[in-house]
């Protein structure tokens, strides 16, 4: 594609040049760079971009999309804003690609990796070809790539839905952080239903006050469409159990269907029963009844459940085929994930890294706990402070031996996040081991027949960040070591 014919929507103030280069790709990265790219400078939280306009031609760059004048003797796009043009840019350079696609996007602060996943499942035994992006890695057909962030930048989500295009994929799911709503990452895509799964305590380090963080969930829902398209409706899915759903309802001028457990709702869970090995509920849909049995365990796994069927529902997939997807998953790796080495008590491994979703587990946890409960913890360095004190306290309300420990301290002290942590909990029963590895094993060694061991914090990570170094680390691994060194 020329450079003029793809800055036929872009409004921009200086062409240093007359050239029209033809472009064969658009990067970011200046790493990236080849002969014939297009390199848009990006002001980033550690480097600017517009250091690397040299570097980027020196390596072939044919064209600068920038923000303010750098010296290179290709053609220099002025912009107001490099990240918004570049959205725009993705989109029409790699051919638009969510047109093509049945887009579902879900954001919520708890329970986005466990919903897309069980849609994808559902989709993929409604015999739907899908393709899935979020927190643990970008799936198309199948096959597995790495990720970096929950949702990437604009560019990135581009490359990657032109991708699926390209293999035949009809049906694509994708995690909605808030960093990338507030940041404009998912400008461009052409979402067909958006669903909200809920909304606790997190990331305030970034958006400063629960209601900045509610609003940035709202977008996605406000970007879902005013036209009234009745050949293809948007629709938005609401947990009506939730406080911002109300607000929600506002910002969208979408169809909106709901879920919920505890107030009436398009789609309910009623007669809940739950054991330590699944769950068992009637399923309610405006049109059947159903009693469903699913292999996962708490209200929590209820609600994801419900958040799933309701955006299939929404996708027009049969209820049986619905049913049959949700009784045959056996759960997503890092969320309430058993452990396993023939030991006499249980070891669980979850994701929780906030209050709420700690608070949602160990409640889980109480329900079916025979035993004592072990509750190994720690916070993330660089990340919101104010939640420490919480998940201090939640550990020791809900557990009988709280261990606070490092979760992945960044460039923070170790022992300061402790510190945080124990002011919510001065006086009251609890071990502080930092060493996380030594933290497990403790919990390990003291554990007894029928007692409870939830790690949380990492989940399906397989890593630990302290400082510039990153280490391997496995919670579920470590586990099972400790599990088989001391039993």
């Amino acid at each position: 594609m020329k450079l003029m014919e793809l800055l036929t929507y872009v409004q921009y103030e200086t062409n240093q040049q007359n050239e029209n280069p033809f472009i064969k790709s658009i990067e970011m990265d200046s790493r990236e760079v080849s002969q014939g790219s297009l390199f848009i400078c990006i002001n980033g939280y550690t480097v600017d971009g517009h250091d690397y306009a040299s570097k980027a031609v020196e390596k072939g760059a044919v064209a600068i999309i920038a923000e303010r004048e750098v010296s290179v003797n290709v053609p220099v796009i002025i912009v107001k804003d490099t990240k918004r043009t570049m959205a725009l840019l993705a989109d029409l350079f790699y051919g638009q690609p969510t047109h093509q696609l049945h887009l579902i996007g879900v954001t919520g602060t708890n329970g986005k990796t466990t919903t897309t996943h069980i849609i994808d499942t559902i989709l993929t035994e409604a015999k739907k070809k899908t393709g899935l992006i979020g927190t643990m890695y970008i799936k198309i057909d199948g096959e597995q790539k790495s990720v970096k962030n929950t949702t990437p930048e604009s560019l990135t989500l581009q490359k990657t839905f032109k991708e699926m295009n390209d293999r035949n994929v009809t049906h694509a799911i994708m995690e909605v952080s808030s960093h990338a709503l507030h940041m404009g990452r998912i400008h461009g895509c052409d979402f067909n239903v958006a669903v909200f799964t809920n909304l606790s305590q997190d990331h305030l380090d970034y958006h400063e006050t629960m209601k900045d963080y509610q609003f940035a969930k709202g977008l996605l829902f406000a970007q879902l469409g005013n036209r009234f398209n009745h050949n293809e409706i948007k629709i938005a899915v609401l947990n009506e159990d939730e406080e911002a759903t109300s607000e929600y309802k506002k910002m969208t001028a979408a169809k909106i269907l709901t879920y919920g457990i505890d107030n009436e709702a398009d789609v309910m869970a009623k007669n809940i029963k739950m054991t330590s090995k699944g769950t068992t509920f009637t399923l309610i849909t405006p049109t059947h009844q159903r009693d469903v049995t699913i292999n996962m365990v708490g209200k929590f796994s209820v609600y994801n459940i419900l958040a799933a069927v309701t955006a299939c529902l929404a996708s027009s997939i049969e209820l049986d085929s619905i049913i049959k997807a949700i009784e045959a998953i056996e759960g997503v790796r890092g969320r309430f994930e058993l452990v396993d080495a023939n030991q006499d008590f249980t070891v669980i491994v979850d994701y929780a890294h906030t209050p709420d979703s700690l608070e949602n587990v160990l409640q889980t946890i109480k329900q079916f706990a025979k035993g004592k409960i072990y509750c190994v913890v720690g916070c993330g360095g660089d990340r919101d402070k104010s939640k420490r004190p919480l998940m201090a306290e939640i550990a020791v309300k809900y557990s009988d031996e709280p261990i606070f420990t490092s979760d992945n301290p960044r460039s923070e002290d170790p022992a300061e996040i402790l510190k945080d942590m124990e002011k919510g909990v001065i006086g009251l029963h609890h071990h502080t081991i930092s060493n996380r590895e030594d933290a497990i094993h403790f919990a390990v060694k003291h554990a007894k027949k029928d007692d409870v061991i939830l790690i949380a914090g990492k989940g399906h990570e397989t890593y630990q960040q302290i400082g510039n170094e990153v280490f391997d680390f496995d919670d579920k691994e470590v586990a099972s070591k400790a599990i088989m060194q001391y039993k």
